[in-house]
């Protein structure tokens, strides 16, 4: 296992995916309006598939969110989604698991987290 992240700023770890995320210190420009990386991690598991995730804190709410932060988070192998978790402007926060996509109800980054991963070991106990 092989785990790649930034590692500019402090590194929390997170027991909900078992591997380190990294809380950068640095503001980027993300599309049209700056941005604060929180977390960038990204786990290459030993059977080859991928748990990566990217987690931005924005001034002001992605429409029609009402939060003020933009997200992905992927698990997928041999270049097939199996579980995403994303928010892009007009469309919302929603959830991708295999070729479904259905609405999520944001509450929390714990909580998205939480959400994530049992969506991950689901579909890992079910493989």
């Amino acid at each position: 296992m092989s785990l790649v992240a930034a590692t500019q700023g402090t590194t929390l770890y997170t027991s909900k995916l078992n591997f380190y995320i990294a809380a950068a210190q640095y503001v980027a420009k993300m599309q049209y309006m700056p941005a604060r990386l929180i977390a960038r991690a990204k786990e290459v598991r030993d059977d080859g598939s991928v748990v990566e995730i990217v987690i931005w804190e924005l001034p002001q709410a992605l429409p029609p969110c009402g939060h003020f932060y933009k997200y992905r988070l992927y698990f997928g192998a041999e270049g097939e989604c199996r579980v995403r978790y994303d928010n892009e402007r007009g469309k919302g926060d929603h959830r991708h698991v295999g070729a479904v996509e259905m609405f999520y109800r944001f509450e929390s980054i714990t909580r998205l987290l939480d959400d994530f991963q049992h969506d991950v070991q689901t579909w890992s106990q079910a493989s």
